[in-house]
């Protein structure tokens, strides 16, 4: 019994080991637009059940090193928690912002442009050649304007399988916020997350019935909210409850598995 038990927990090493020797991670720049590139960095495990694009918030301008360290960035929600999504089953690619916006303002004034939608567009394609699974965009705060409106404006193939929302901008005096663009266009499955006590001015929780009831042509929707963790500093930020601070394993996990449809 004893020899059984040492070999089962040496098996069990040996798997847990492998598990992690399978996981990659890598920087690829993908062409875009004439003489543009998007640099991404993909975080995967052998067969992954889907891909994900994950999109920051604030200025966008993250500055991915080719070793995959960024300038920026790191307490964002998606890219803090971007392993912990892998560990769910799924591959990621964070995305920077695209090579001709590598300055200030980055992705600001750009986020609901054509050039925006056709760089996430060679995202989703080169996502769909490099594993044939679904290919999702997810962004939280000011992505959630990305990935709307890239849903928006691409359908088909060459449009995502779904979008995810976190903390979605709701209100903004400076541009169009989510709930003001044409939502009836997107006709892929949506899934909204929000903390019920987010205290940023540009994404609160009132509003969320009114975008929930513009999702007229998807054919899947819900709401996931949260309440709880813990909220500190700016509450636009990171680590208020904008940024769903000390929920993050919840807010991961339930947002996988409703993508994964389980």
């Amino acid at each position: 019994m004893l020899v059984f038990k040492r070999l089962l927990m040496a098996f069990t090493i040996a798997a847990s080991l492998g598990a992690i020797a399978q996981a990659s991670q890598r920087v690829v720049d993908v062409p875009t637009r004439q003489g543009v590139t998007q640099r991404i960095l993909f975080l995967s495990q052998t067969a992954p059940k889907a891909t994900l694009l994950l999109f920051a918030g604030g200025h966008g301008g993250l500055h991915i090193f080719p070793n995959g360290s960024l300038n920026w960035g790191e307490g964002n929600f998606l890219i803090r928690t971007r392993q912990l999504f892998v560990d769910q089953g799924v591959a990621v690619a964070v995305v920077d912002a695209p090579s001709d916006r590598q300055s200030p303002p980055y992705l600001g004034g750009f986020r609901q442009t054509p050039e925006h939608a056709a760089d996430i567009k060679a995202l989703i394609a080169w996502a769909r050649n490099n594993a044939n699974v679904p290919v999702w965009l997810v962004g939280t705060s000011r992505g959630t304007q990305s990935v709307t409106y890239a849903a928006t404006e691409l359908q088909g193939p060459d449009g995502p399988d779904g979008i995810v929302l976190l903390s979605t901008i709701l209100i903004d005096a400076k541009g169009r916020p989510v709930p003001a663009m044409p939502l009836a266009k997107i006709r892929v499955p949506v899934l909204v997350v929000h903390h019920e006590e987010d205290a940023c001015e540009l994404c609160a929780f009132s509003v969320i019935p009114a975008l929930m009831s513009k999702l007229t042509n998807s054919p899947r929707t819900q709401l996931l909210s949260f309440r709880g963790g813990a909220s500190r500093g700016d509450p636009c930020e990171a680590f208020a409850y904008h940024g769903f601070n000390g929920l993050e394993s919840g807010v991961v996990r339930q947002t996988v598995a409703w993508v994964l449809d389980k």
